[in-house]
């Protein structure tokens, strides 16, 4: 079984799939920046590991990471409006993510991102989703250049539904939704199958199974 590292690991998607991963067997290390966090994240099986995503450069990252065999993205600035986390949070940690995992060796790097931000942004958007894309977008566009073996995954609107094993995937979707669950067993799938690797694509609830939605990837 193989280490993963979870950055990001108190959001709702990170504990469900933190959980679905040690129960498969694998080690997850879960970032936390607030030590309060880490009893949901020991409830889910995995470690927690201090690491404040702003404050802390790539050699930190690197240290948590250190052997592990993957990374998964799954940090977010959060939704209280607040336009420079979305920088430091959503794109920085991303791009320091991808430099730690290259520091250490580690090739398999799966991102959390959503579903529409390569889209051309309204202008009379709030500045807070104006940057929350725009961050999503670049972060993105660094890990597909970044020559580490990568898959992106953009989810639609998050639910906290049951696990249904019925989704749909594709580079582009209409807009809809997706339970969590969902997205962090579509996440351990990806983990699992070397076929995603180079692969982004758009996440929702749909009617194929997981494994026939990989299958059906371009």
């Amino acid at each position: 079984m193989s280490t993963v590292v979870i950055v990001g690991g108190h959001g709702k998607v990170a504990l469900r799939l933190a959980e679905a991963l040690t129960g498969q067997g694998h080690t997850v290390r879960s970032t936390i920046r607030n030590e309060a966090h880490g009893a949901d994240v020991e409830d889910a099986g995995a470690e927690p590991y201090l690491l404040d995503i702003e404050g802390s450069d790539a050699e930190d990252f690197a240290e948590v990471f250190g052997s592990a065999h993957a990374v998964v993205f799954s940090a977010g600035g959060g939704g209280d409006g607040n336009v420079e986390r979305k920088r430091t949070v959503d794109l920085e940690g991303s791009l320091k993510s991808i430099e730690a995992a290259k520091i250490v060796g580690i090739t398999r790097f799966v991102q959390v991102s959503a579903m529409g931000v390569d889209e051309p942004v309204a202008d009379d958007a709030a500045p807070a989703w104006r940057a929350y894309v725009e961050a999503k977008r670049d972060a993105d566009a660094a890990l597909r250049e970044s020559g580490l073996d990568w898959t992106i995954v953009r989810p639609g609107r998050l639910t906290d539904g049951p696990a249904t094993d019925s989704v749909r995937m594709a580079p582009r979707l209409p807009p809809g939704e997706i339970s969590r669950t969902d997205v962090a067993a579509v996440i351990v799938a990806v983990l699992e199958d070397d076929s995603t690797i180079g692969s982004q694509f758009e996440l929702t609830e749909g009617d194929r199974t997981i494994s026939d939605a990989i299958a059906s990837l371009p």
